[in-house]
């Protein structure tokens, strides 16, 4: 295997910053490349959230006061640098630029839920000063991995503003789709920002989308491949405009340089032996842990404990793609079958109301956490029976591959990295690791989770289901392989 430098972009880092499974791919990935042997460097925004004492963030005297041109005004950009606070201390730099970056939240605006209206220029400079630090650093990776429409840019500007400059000549760029429903489609005058020639910014143009200008399309054309985050969601999002959220054509016109590869857990940080997060630890010949975490996690929700109770857990944003609206439809059937639900995560308005009143109205059924909280997330994990994942669209989801590492049964819809990795339990042939529904129907949804129930009941049955899932393995290495003959594959071309 030839070492290759590789250079790893995105908005979202874990331990840094998170939002969403983007950035556990973003801490995983670049540690899983870096054992293989390769040279992984990361860079991404320095937002307020990121404490600089407690990861050690330093300034580099030549990464100070960049210009970086955003239309016809200056900014001055500095870049600070850590190390990631594992065995592996991955260099990280951090665009600093307060007036964008210095804010509460990454994308959205915590007071008004609302994403920033400047997020083009955030990250139109993002993009630009990743291009300058590289240069400044004289550091010249093989590959620049970029990921999601945030960083779209680069692998443009690569081919525009910088095609000239011997500099980066020999660099190939990767783009990932984590999940093409966000697309960065700003209004058609942000083109203006990026001082790449405004004649390039035509109906029908690799930028354009619908009027708008596009990150996330503009990086699908210009990137030297494409990948996404399942094999079962590529396909899906060459398929239909459901899936596909109008790029469709895109992923099929380059479907010979698409290629999906199913995101792997970071077993350092999600297994049960080992989590420092959970009260009692436990593995796979010694569930007894188990009922100690379920007990905890009744206690932290407020909610009655009872051993023979199956407790159902959800950590998801609070939208529609996660499947909230089928859930609404049999909350009451749900609750009746005598079960309870715990609930961690933020999203839309709508949905904290209904949560909130749920809550009230049964408050020895229904817990609730609206706020992101990664202690509770690994609670929920260890404690409950099973995790629901009705998702309408779901490009990997990872949630139910930790859930199989801690025991906790997954139930599902079969779409996009759900179908790729959890399959309905058979009792015939005593194979499956979970409970699985096809169509996207509040009736089909609630099948699903009788059926479960049913198993909970007999726990002869439910101990090998658990048992099916806690031995499968979903490593990253097997992914970064796959990702480095993806990267020679570009190479060679």
């Amino acid at each position: 295997m030839k070492k290759l430098k590789i250079l790893f972009l995105s908005s979202e880092v874990v331990p840094f910053a998170k939002t969403g499974g983007l950035a556990d791919v973003s801490g995983a990935l670049p540690k899983a490349l870096k054992e293989l042997g390769h040279e992984v460097r990361i860079i991404m925004p320095k937002y307020k959230v990121i404490n600089d004492r407690k990861y050690v963030l330093r300034e580099v005297i030549r990464l100070k006061d960049i210009p970086i041109s955003i239309g016809s005004s200056v900014k001055k950009v500095n870049v600070k640098s850590a190390f990631t606070p594992d065995p592996f201390k991955i260099q990280t730099y951090f665009i600093d630029y307060r007036p964008y970056f210095g804010k509460d939240g990454l994308y959205v605006d915590a007071a008004t839920n609302k994403e920033y209206s400047n997020n083009d220029e955030r990250f139109i400079l993002f993009c630009k000063a990743v291009m300058e630090t590289l240069k400044l650093l004289f550091w010249q990776p093989d590959i620049i991995h970029c990921n999601d429409w945030q960083t779209g840019l680069v692998p443009f500007f690569l081919k525009t503003l910088y095609k000239d400059d011997a500099f980066f000549k020999k660099i190939s760029t990767l783009i990932t789709v984590h999940n093409v429903g966000y697309q960065g489609n700003f209004p058609p005058g942000s083109f203006q920002k990026t001082n790449v020639d405004s004649t390039l910014f035509t109906p029908g143009s690799p930028v354009e989308y619908y009027g708008k200008f596009s990150f996330l399309k503009t990086g699908l054309y210009y990137a030297d491949h494409i990948t996404t985050v399942s094999r079962q969601y590529s396909q899906e999002i060459q398929q239909s405009r459901e899936y596909g959220f109008g790029f469709e054509g895109i992923f099929k016109e380059r479907s010979n340089m698409f290629t999906g590869i199913t995101n792997g857990v970071d077993y350092s940080t999600w297994s049960p032996d080992i989590d420092a997060y959970i009260p009692a630890n436990y593995e796979y010949n010694n569930l007894s842990g188990k009922s100690v975490n379920k007990k905890a996690l009744a206690e932290r929700f407020g909610l009655p404990y009872k051993e023979n109770m199956p407790v159902i857990g959800m950590i998801s944003r609070l939208v529609n793609q996660k499947g909230f609206d089928l859930l609404e439809e049999i909350i009451k059937p749900v609750v009746k079958m005598n079960l309870q639900l715990v609930i961690l995560g933020t999203g839309a308005p709508k949905y904290h109301a209904l949560f909130t009143q749920l809550n009230k109205k049964y408050p020895d059924n229904i817990g609730i956490c609206l706020k992101f909280d990664e202690e509770l997330a690994h609670l929920i994990e260890a404690g409950s029976d099973m995790f629901l994942m009705p998702s309408k669209y779901e490009p990997c989801g990872l949630n139910q591959l930790f859930s199989l590492r801690y025991g906790t049964v997954p139930i599902v819809r079969k779409t996009g990295g759900l179908a790729d990795t959890i399959t309905e339990f058979n009792t015939r042939s005593g194979a499956g690791n979970g409970f699985v529904f096809e169509d996207y129907s509040s009736g089909e949804l609630l099948d699903a989770i009788k059926r479960a129930v049913e198993s909970y009941h007999k726990p002869k049955i439910w101990k090998k289901i658990m048992k099916n899932g806690m031995k499968q393995d979903f490593s990253w290495k097997e992914s970064a392989k796959k990702y480095y003959k993806v990267y020679e594959k570009i190479l060679k071309r």
